[in-house]
């Protein structure tokens, strides 16, 4: 078995999930590489350490560039805030170096271009991690729909709500905070939320050819974690969106961090002309099924419960025995066991940031609309 030395640049919740992802992959997945987390890269010389000691990275840092241009690194993991991929992504591909990039791709179209141009120039395989895609009731969604299980597409339906940011007294910008700096995020829940399910959306359904966008921003100002300073809040609170697939189908997103009860509630419903089928972010290792051409007494939605072996049931043989799901930690660990064995084969593995453009394409759409009141076409590279 051949190493791969991980570089990751970040030390906060997404560097966690992806550490733990490399940690525990070879245990479950017989794959051509070992992942060896080699180094970690932060801004505070303290967190870098603690970080290293907890996850067992044999070097930390302050310095990203140093540990880009390592040569004893092979895989860049690019875990920061938002407005940071750009530069690093450049850099990264510029050395040679395999990435894998936190979602979103970019703060912006133009900044995601650059980071298509850079990959595809350098030749390096890259990945985004949108890793809902990796939850086997999703995956299985997505077969179910090539296969032609529910016939031609009329509805997708997603939402993702969140209330963590209701109390005026929440801060923007700063470390725990930045998603609420229009600086380092790039937008609201429209980039942070909302690309999950536009990204899962195209992945299933294809392309998005039009949008018409309403976004609300309801606190104002917020106090700025990093300088103390009122200032005004510039990204999206909430966001809707309706929406044309270019297969003719209709789509209705919505996202907001303004719903009281609400810590992660990500679904989605999809109608098709012979079935449908609907999944929760809370029931995640279930997918719930209907299908029209059932007897008319046995009719009726049903819980398909994803734990079995040989059964077609995306990536189970690789867990427990049957009856024990897995869940959201597992969806990172499948991510990386893709994306391992796709560089063995030298082939992409999706979605690659030119896939991952065409969701900030769709963002930015959104957004657009959301300015101007009018339908959006959506640009596609």
């Amino acid at each position: 078995m051949k190493t791969l030395n991980v570089g990751m640049v970040g030390c906060g919740f997404m560097a966690r999930s992806h550490s733990n992802a490399y940690r525990q992959v070879g245990n479950f997945f017989d794959l051509p590489y070992q992942p060896v987390l080699k180094r970690v890269a932060a801004r505070q010389p303290a967190t870098a350490a603690a970080f290293a000691a907890k996850w067992g990275y044999a070097a930390h840092g302050t310095d990203w560039r140093a540990l880009v241009e390592s040569p004893d690194i092979d895989l860049v993991d690019i875990c920061v805030p938002n407005n940071l991929h750009a530069e690093i992504a450049l850099a990264a591909a510029a050395a040679g170096k395999m990435i894998l990039c936190e979602k979103p791709l970019a703060v912006d179209v133009p900044q995601g271009r650059a980071m298509v141009a850079a990959v595809e120039k350098a030749g390096v395989r890259n990945l985004v991690s949108f890793n809902y895609r990796r939850v086997p009731a999703v995956t299985l969604a997505k077969q179910l729909i090539d296969e032609g299980k529910l016939g031609r597409i009329f509805h997708y339906r997603a939402n993702f709500l969140q209330d963590w940011t209701i109390s005026p007294a929440v801060p923007q910008g700063g470390n725990g905070t930045w998603r609420l700096d229009v600086a380092a995020a790039g937008s609201g829940v429209t980039g942070d939320l909302l690309a999950h399910c536009i990204d899962t959306a195209l992945w299933q359904n294809g392309p998005i050819a039009r949008v018409n966008a309403m976004t609300e921003t309801f606190i104002k100002e917020r106090v700025h974690a990093a300088t103390g300073a009122v200032q005004p809040v510039g990204i999206d609170d909430a966001c809707t969106f309706f929406c044309r697939f270019a297969n003719g189908s209709l789509g209705n997103f919505e996202s907001t961090r303004y719903a009281r009860g609400h810590k992660a509630l990500y679904t989605f419903e999809i109608n098709g002309e012979h079935a449908s089928l609907r999944w929760d972010l809370h029931d995640l290792h279930r997918l719930e099924w209907f299908d029209h051409r059932d007897q008319d007494r046995l009719r009726g939605w049903r819980s398909i419960h994803l734990t079995d072996h040989g059964g077609g049931h995306p990536y189970m043989d690789h867990w427990w025995v049957p009856g024990l799901q897995t869940g959201y930690a597992e969806s990172f660990v499948h991510q990386i066991a893709d994306f391992l064995t796709a560089v063995a084969a030298d082939k992409d593995c999706a979605p690659t940031f030119r896939d991952a453009l065409q969701t900030q394409q769709v963002c930015a759409a959104v957004l657009d609309s959301a300015r101007t009141g009018l339908w959006v076409e959506v640009a596609r590279d």
